[in-house]
């Protein structure tokens, strides 16, 4: 006799948990996939920045005496810093607004957050170098209120404006995510035992958004760290970040233990965030700062 249709599942699922390793034999292609494209390479530079062109620390004690590639470090770490508070700024309150709107609305503004990613960062980029000459349009709108011609183009400011727009979508999903999760029952209980509407969005809702926020931030900061295409195209030389210098040591100086240096710096430099990050966002951390907002 045949077992009837809602038997097979719970079958299946026995037949499965009575074998484990055909559990990790379905996540191997992914675990090889992975580590060809992701976990080779970055080994590769790892041991490069030790290797080459002798076997040592030849390459970090370079780094550490060069003048020029720390202040590259210095620069893209203050850049980032930007553009992530930047984003963040602006980011905030579209998120808060997308909670409020109707559902209608909220989808208008949900596609415009999207519609970056429908368009090439090529062109995105090209269309920045336009509007940011000293007689593009952005130039002319502020000198029509008197705040400009500004130097925009080749400059850090140029960069922040296109690295922002970029990134933008990067700190407002996340946020999105979190805030709409949020009961606004809070904030009206809130005002309901005394507190002013300011008071109540301080106490409460921001320690409950933290965790979308940190989220976004360090999703937009470690995207900053390595970025190349728009601080190449919308910058100068003398204003390079770090992935511009890595690109200089290995393609036209050939050095690749140079190079894989900085790369592995910036690597660390990503895991210590991707660390403090996972104690930040822990279970009892998020519950320390929503009891700490409620008080």
């Amino acid at each position: 006799m045949f077992p009837s249709a809602p038997e097979r599942p719970v079958r299946r699922l026995l037949w499965l948990s009575a074998r484990p390793w055909y559990g990790v034999l379905l996540v191997v292609p992914a675990i090889c996939l992975l580590a060809t494209v992701f976990a080779y390479p970055v080994a590769a530079l790892i041991w490069l920045s030790f290797a080459d062109p002798s076997l040592g620390l030849e390459n970090y004690h370079r780094l550490l005496a060069d003048g020029v590639s720390l202040l590259v470090l210095l620069r893209t770490l203050r850049m980032a810093t930007i553009v992530t508070l930047v984003t963040l700024l602006l980011a905030y309150p579209y998120a808060y607004l997308m909670t409020l709107v109707g559902r209608r609305a909220r989808s208008v503004m949900v596609a415009l957050v999207l519609l970056p990613f429908w368009t090439s960062l090529m062109a995105r980029t090209f269309a920045w170098i336009v509007l940011l000459q000293d007689n593009g349009p952005i130039n002319d709108l502020l000198a029509m209120v008197g705040l400009g011609p500004l130097e925009l183009a080749g400059t850090e400011a140029g960069v922040t404006i296109g690295m922002t727009q970029v990134l933008l979508p990067f700190m407002t999903l996340p946020l999105y995510g979190t805030l709409r999760t949020i009961d606004r029952r809070l904030l009206d209980a809130a005002v309901g035992l005394g507190a002013r509407p300011t008071t109540a969005f301080r106490r409460v809702y921001l320690p409950l958004s933290m965790p979308g926020v940190v989220a976004g931030a360090m999703m937009v900061y470690i995207l900053a760290l390595g970025f190349y295409v728009t601080p190449a195209m919308l910058g100068s030389p003398s204003e390079s970040m770090i992935s511009q210098l890595m690109t200089v040591r290995i393609t036209q100086l050939l050095d690749f233990g140079a190079g894989g240096a900085l790369a592995t710096v910036l690597f660390l430099l990503t895991l210590l965030l991707l660390a403090l990050v996972s104690r930040f966002l822990s279970p009892s951390a998020a519950l320390g700062m929503s009891t700490r907002g409620e008080r």
